[in-house]
């Protein structure tokens, strides 16, 4: 029989420095699931993805459960093959004399510069690759001249080239102005083309588009919502998990969300 989880965890608790980042956990991930984290920065978020890149382990008791794709123990080597992350870290560790064809197809050797001996055939994964997020036009640029949007989505790329089962989005438009949010969260809708699941992290609800088929919330180190977005998404969840009244709409596949006015706040 085969297994519908690629991450199990029962009763899971992790500490960094003797502090508990994460706290009693309990969640299972379908691989047929595009899931949205969303939550307050320090809710627990980024502490979890540590621990899904075993960068973090679990205080494992007679009670715990941890599997990464039906394993107890997995490789690092065969963890990194299944899982690509696209963090906040990335864009320190490209060489800044790289074109975006040449940091792309790093990604299948698990470097960030330019690669001498590449073979035919990683050379036309990575052409395939950029031909189907239509990236073309940016292939033979230097990733260094690139807009902030523009690098977000060659990362994603150079992520997405070895062909993932799962591609983990930390933040993926934090720090961008407007244009380039619209330009970064349009692209990743567009990888549902593609066979990889996506597991966004964010704190900015406008990043919850129509691709996403189950919402978890994070607030204190533990989950406080999980479901769809009908399910989960709604003021009183969204109230809760960011400390203050709002009111929140669905318009055209996007969430808008609305403080509401003073007079009508009230803590409940």
């Amino acid at each position: 029989m085969t297994n519908d989880y690629w991450l199990e965890a029962k009763n899971i608790s992790c500490f960094k420095n003797e502090y508990e980042v994460v706290k009693d956990l309990n969640l299972k991930l379908k691989y047929s699931e595009n899931v949205i984290l969303i939550g307050p920065n320090g809710s627990g978020k980024s502490s979890l993805l540590e621990l899904i890149n075993r960068n973090i382990y679990p205080v494992l008791k007679k009670d715990t459960v941890f599997k990464l794709f039906n394993k107890e123990l997995i490789s690092i080597w065969e963890l990194r093959k299944k899982i690509s992350t696209v963090n906040q870290d990335v864009k320190a560790r490209v060489n800044a004399n790289i074109t975006v064809f040449d940091l792309i197809i790093s990604g299948l050797y698990g470097k960030y510069c330019k690669i001498s001996n590449k073979s035919e055939k990683d050379v036309l994964l990575a052409e395939n690759l950029i031909n189907k997020m239509l990236i073309t036009k940016l292939s033979q640029r230097y990733f260094s001249h690139l807009s902030e949007g523009e690098k977000q989505i060659v990362l994603i790329a150079r992520a997405l080239v070895k062909n993932p089962e799962i591609l983990i989005l930390d933040e993926p438009i934090a720090n961008l102005d407007l244009k380039s949010k619209f330009y970064v969260t349009d692209q990743i809708n567009e990888l549902t083309r593609l066979n990889t699941k996506i597991i966004c992290v964010t704190h900015d609800i406008s990043m919850i588009t129509e691709i996403y088929n189950r919402v978890i919330m994070m607030k204190d180190r533990i989950i406080i919502a999980d479901g769809t977005q009908s399910e989960t998404i709604n003021g009183k969840n969204l109230s809760i998990l960011f400390d203050i009244n709002i009111e929140v709409t669905k318009h055209k596949g996007y969430w808008h969300v609305y403080r509401k006015p003073k007079e009508l706040q009230s803590i409940e």
